[in-house]
């Protein structure tokens, strides 16, 4: 489990490496937030792979957006045993019908317990749609 976390890091940091393409004023820009020591990667964007999980840049109008969430849950080992963190990961989606070019959106993630949370919010911060959860599991 932890290799493949290290693994997925090690893939974003390389990613960090590269500088983000400078944004087309004809699409609409997506960044992703996760709190620190969780991971939000962009996966799929209309159910087609997405090259670089670092951010998503769509053309106007409808779109579904699938991201990948990884995050550590304390399993409590009761009777003062303890027990390794259990990492999970989420697939989310979140469809929104009105992107629009030139903008910048954010999606947002976060862990409830064994599960997860993801929002799209605007340049205002207004939330546009909230993420459904696809699946969670240990092995992605």
């Amino acid at each position: 489990m932890r290799a493949y976390m290290l693994a997925s890091l090690l893939l974003l940091l390389g990613g960090c490496a590269s500088p983000l393409p400078p944004p087309d004023p004809q699409q609409a820009w997506v960044n992703l937030y996760a709190p620190a020591g969780e991971l939000l990667m962009a996966d799929r964007v209309d159910r087609q792979r997405w090259p670089d999980g670092r951010y998503f840049q769509v053309s106007p109008g409808p779109h579904d957006l699938q991201v990948r969430f990884q995050f550590e849950v304390n399993r409590g080992g009761g009777l003062g045993m303890s027990s390794e963190p259990l990492e999970l990961t989420c697939e989310i989606r979140l469809r929104y019908a009105d992107f629009k070019a030139g903008q910048r959106y954010r999606i947002e993630a976060r862990s409830m317990a064994m599960s997860a949370q993801a929002w799209l919010y605007d340049e205002q911060r207004q939330v546009l749609t909230r993420g459904k959860v696809l699946r969670c599991g240990t092995a992605y």
